[in-house]
C-alpha cells in the first residue's frame, strides 16, 4: 500500500532539510516524539529505535519502531531523508520524505509504502488500519510542527 501526507512550507527547502535529517533532535523539536535511540552509525546511515505518542483524545497511544536512515541531498531539486522500518510492527514499511523547491519555500511530502499480509483478512487490512489510525496522525504532526519551526 502506498501513502503520501504533504505541507506546503514557506521556508527554503535546505532550512527543512536540516532541521529534519537529524533524528536524535527530534524529541527536542517534536513534542509527540518522545525518544531516539541510535543502535549504530556506518557512515551516512544510522540504525535507531524510534517512540512517540499517537495522539488521542487528552492523552495518546504509546508507539515504537526501529529504523535504518540516512539522508541524500544528491539532487538540490528533490532533498530525501529516507527510512526502513527494520523492527516493530511497521516492519517493512519504506518512508521517503522529498523536499522541493516552490516559488514560495518548498512541498514536504512524506511517502510511506507498506505490505503486510495477514491469513483471512487480506494484504491490505493492517499496512490501511496503520496508516489511518498511526502513520497519519503522527506524520501530520511532524510535518507541521516542522513547518511552524522553519517558518519561525
Amino acid at each position: 500500500m502506498h501513502s503520501e501526507i504533504s505541507i506546503d512550507i514557506s521556508a527554503p527547502p535546505r532550512t527543512v532539510f536540516e532541521l529534519a535529517r537529524d533524528v536524535t533532535r527530534w524529541p527536542a523539536l517534536l513534542p509527540h516524539y518522545r525518544k531516539v535511540t541510535v543502535h549504530s552509525r556506518n557512515g551516512g546511515r544510522i540504525v535507531a529505535s524510534m517512540a512517540a505518542m499517537r495522539p488521542l483524545w487528552r492523552s495518546g497511544i504509546p508507539v515504537r519502531w526501529r529504523s535504518e536512515l540516512w539522508s541524500d541531498e544528491a539532487d538540490a531539486d528533490d532533498l530525501r531523508l529516507r527510512f526502513v522500518h527494520v523492527a516493530g510492527a511497521t516492519r517493512g514499511m519504506d518512508v521517503t520524505w522529498h523536499i522541493r523547491p516552490t516559488e514560495a519555500g518548498c512541498t514536504t511530502t512524506i511517502e510511506h509504502d507498506f505490505e503486510r499480509p495477514l491469513p483471512l483478512v487480506g494484504d491490505d487490512f493492517l499496512p490501511r488500519l496503520i496508516d489511518r489510525f498511526f502513520v497519519r496522525p503522527i506524520a501530520g504532526r511532524t510535518l507541521a510542527t516542522f513547518k511552524r519551526l522553519a517558518e519561525g
